[in-house]
């Protein structure tokens, strides 16, 4: 992947946006408050620039909500029932931030969080020190996120993280796509290319492991996410419709294509690769409300996450492979690819 793309800054509040471009006229927005991901304006198949995600105002906006817009997660994304794990005979309690369970690194994760930023090789690179104790977690741990937008239209995440003593780590980034014009995702087609997905409880807590083959949640080839949205699973009655991570291949060594959105009223296109375990699909099902652009406030589908890393409440589940050691390097690569077709 090339990349002729540069880097500028300008304040944004209390914090700074810093864009990437590329030689296509593609451009990111990046905040240093949470590492996150502002907007994405890319064209359509007739050329037409627009922000394919979805966000706030302003910064305050971002430490007020409880979407995490764009924001990368940590130090644990997603949930740990009871906020609760075992390590090395150990048991630890972190905050316990949804109900009894911990979500998306508790109230003053790292999307909360003000992180360094510095231009190196044309990526924006922002590194954030995680102290021992932060929402109960164990260890010192070092975080670094690469961010790059090539010329092919790829935005890259590069995730790597270290530490003094062992401790889970699971990062994303959690950013909404709506790649058309409408204020609905219901007519984005998606695929998904798993054969197993993680059941839930009441509370979005995994309780099995089971197979997509005859279901509403077999993605493996394209479909119409409005469709999808209106079967009767019971599944979907407890999330309000998708929140379930979907199992990719689990010994992968390269980023490989795991997902692909569609949206057939603009053309444009997201391709999903990553090295990650799993995937997050969210279709926005708590979006009704939610701070929008220019004062105006989000429907429910109104955009949708999919977000690439381990298993939500993993910690409890296998345990050794969600734990940082202090001779290991946490890394993970994410490639969002957005074309026109």
């Amino acid at each position: 992947m090339t990349s002729s793309s540069f880097i500028d800054a300008r304040p944004w509040g209390d914090a700074h946006l810093y864009t990437l471009r590329n030689a296509s006229g593609m451009r990111v927005e990046i905040s240093d408050l949470g590492a996150t991901l502002v907007t994405w304006f890319a064209p359509d198949r007739e050329g037409h620039f627009a922000d394919v995600l979805l966000g706030h105002d302003t910064p305050a906006d971002y430490v007020n909500g409880s979407a995490f817009m764009g924001a990368i997660i940590g130090r644990w994304a997603n949930r740990i029932r009871d906020g609760r794990f075992v390590l090395d005979g150990i048991t630890h309690q972190v905050e316990r931030n949804e109900g009894d369970n911990h979500l998306h690194g508790g109230s003053a994760g790292f999307h909360r969080q003000m992180w360094r930023v510095a231009a190196v090789e044309h990526a924006l690179v922002m590194t954030l020190h995680s102290p021992a104790g932060a929402a109960g977690f164990p260890g010192n741990l070092d975080v670094t996120v690469r961010y790059a937008l090539g010329d092919d239209g790829t935005l890259s995440i590069d995730y790597e993280a270290r530490t003094d003593a062992p401790t889970p780590v699971n990062l994303t980034n959690h950013a909404y796509f709506n790649l058309g014009n409408d204020a609905s995702i219901r007519d984005h087609e998606i695929s998904i290319a798993s054969d197993t997905y993680f059941a839930i409880d009441a509370t979005s807590i995994p309780v099995a492991r089971e197979a997509v083959v005859g279901s509403v949640f077999d993605l493996r080839e394209p479909a119409p996410i409005g469709v999808r949205l209106e079967a009767s699973h019971p599944q979907l009655a407890l999330a309000g419709g998708f929140d379930h991570c979907y199992v990719l291949n689990e010994d992968a060594k390269e980023a490989r294509t795991v997902a692909v959105l569609f949206d057939p009223s603009s053309g444009r296109e997201l391709s999903v690769a990553t090295d990650a375990r799993g995937l997050q699909f969210y279709s926005g099902n708590y979006l009704e409300g939610v701070a929008a652009r220019n004062g105006s406030r989000y429907r429910k589908h109104a955009g949708l996450c999919l977000e690439a890393g381990g298993f939500p409440d993993e910690i409890n589940m296998d345990g050794e492979r969600a734990v940082l050691r202090p001779d290991a390097v946490y890394r993970q690569r994410t490639r969002y690819t957005l074309r026109v077709r």
